[in-house]
């Protein structure tokens, strides 16, 4: 059985356009109800299928003109929910994962400038206890970045 059926994909791609579209708006769009488009979107909403409908910031036109991504070597992989917990109260982290490979967490960075991206990776990231190394790959520029397709 899908997990999302042509509703429930028909109304996420009307939020993909504007996450602030009125539901009457959807409802119109899709020729359904409204109580139908407000009763699916909490559905949705309380499956964790649709995590939020927030802003989408672009970075670069407030300031922050550098982006890194950057992988960590932990001394032990069972710290990595302390490190974690430490990398959430530095705003500049956006983004953090569990990987495989080399490094246990791949994180991304946003900085205002090399000084700032350097301040970052040697006063902030590299003095959290448990992290042994960092490796950064400097970013040049998002060729795309969209959700999966329904």
């Amino acid at each position: 059985m899908d997990i999302l059926d042509e509703f429930d994909s028909n109304i996420i791609k009307e939020l993909e356009k504007d996450g602030r579209m009125p539901y009457s708006a959807i409802a119109a769009n899709l020729k359904i109800s409204n109580t139908m488009v407000h009763q699916r979107i909490n559905r949705l909403m309380e499956q964790g299928i649709i995590t939020g409908i927030k802003p989408i910031i672009n970075e670069k036109k407030v300031g922050y003109d550098w982006g890194a991504f950057t992988g960590l070597t932990l001394n032990k992989d069972e710290d990595s929910s302390r490190i974690i917990e430490e990398l959430k109260k530095i705003p500049e982290v956006t983004e953090c994962y569990f990987i495989t490979g080399s490094f246990t967490l791949y994180i991304k960075i946003v900085a205002r400038d090399h000084e700032h991206m350097r301040s970052l990776l040697y006063n902030k990231i590299d003095n959290i206890p448990g992290v042994a190394k960092t490796d950064s790959m400097i970013e040049l520029g998002c060729a795309f970045k969209r959700n999966i397709s329904l």
